[in-house]
């Protein structure tokens, strides 16, 4: 056992793994105080907390070496077969070609031809109870990822936001963290998980972690007021620079609000962004 002083929690993370010579995962962590930036300057806290090895996984180990080794065989034998039902299956439910073209159309989604699913033009399907199946699915395979996250955070919920996006939020005493930074971290999850399910399940998402999300839209809202008393009067305008979600909240909102007007993002010559309206007949 040992106590770590750090700057961060992530960083006492990293120093108490390499002090005990071992990865994150393996230890069992006690959070003592949390590290605060202070009122300028002053009452600067560092985190400490206390960690130590998990010891009983390694005696569980050594222990028990061949039962883990049957079970490996009979999980790779059983997800053999399960891949071969789902093969077969695919076989049997091969769906003529004049569909696959009218689900290309109504997805819009622009994904390779393997990655659109036509599972929706089965017989009998009932689109608002698998999007909840979905929900489900994704919220135990998020939680299973995030079960081993150092972070003091609850369980994710995930739900149907509406008919072509799930909802998925994080919330926890320590959900903020998630976020990062000027919300690197918060982009990079988004990324992540709009990646998988659009790819696997061709919906959308709407990632709010700590009402982040929320507060987000609120404060472009906030702003998109004088740019639209700006687009009424001159017909035209151009945002000031926005990063992350901000810019897409924005590009949504706006689109929403002049669907009769040209509205884009552009880029500056430093790769920053805003955007535009115009009319589509002006240059």
């Amino acid at each position: 056992m040992t106590k770590i002083e750090a700057p961060s929690l992530e960083q006492s993370y990293k120093d108490a793994a390499t002090a005990l010579d071992c990865s994150i995962t393996e230890l069992n962590i006690e959070v003592v105080q949390v590290a605060s930036s202070g009122f300028l300057g002053f009452f600067k806290k560092n985190a400490i907390i206390i960690a130590a090895k998990k010891h009983v996984e390694y005696e569980v180990t050594k222990t028990e070496t061949k039962p883990k080794i049957i079970v490996k065989k009979e999980v790779i034998s059983s997800e053999k077969v399960e891949v071969k039902k789902v093969k077969k299956d695919k076989k049997i439910n091969k769906i003529p070609k004049e569909q696959e073209i009218e689900h290309k159309i109504l997805n819009d989604t622009f994904m390779p031809k393997s990655f659109v699913s036509t599972q929706d033009e089965a017989p009998g399907f009932n689109a608002s109870k698998d999007l909840l199946d979905i929900a489900d699915e994704v919220e135990k395979d998020i939680n299973m990822l995030f079960d081993l996250i150092c972070f003091d955070i609850d369980l994710a919920e995930v739900s149907v936001y509406d008919e072509s996006t799930l909802l998925v939020e994080f919330k926890g005493k320590d959900a903020a963290l998630l976020i990062g930074k000027e919300g690197y971290r918060y982009k990079a999850l988004s990324y992540m998980i709009f990646n998988w399910i659009n790819t696997k399940y061709q919906l959308q998402l709407r990632l709010e972690i700590a009402e982040f999300l929320k507060n987000q839209e609120e404060s472009i809202a906030r702003y998109l007021t004088g740019v639209y008393e700006s687009v009424n009067r001159d017909g035209r305008c151009q945002t000031k620079i926005l990063d992350g979600v901000l810019i897409q909240i924005a590009l949504r909102e706006l689109r929403l609000k002049y669907a009769d007007k040209y509205v884009a993002i552009r880029s500056t010559r430093d790769g920053l962004k805003y955007i535009i309206i115009n009319d589509y007949h002006s240059n």
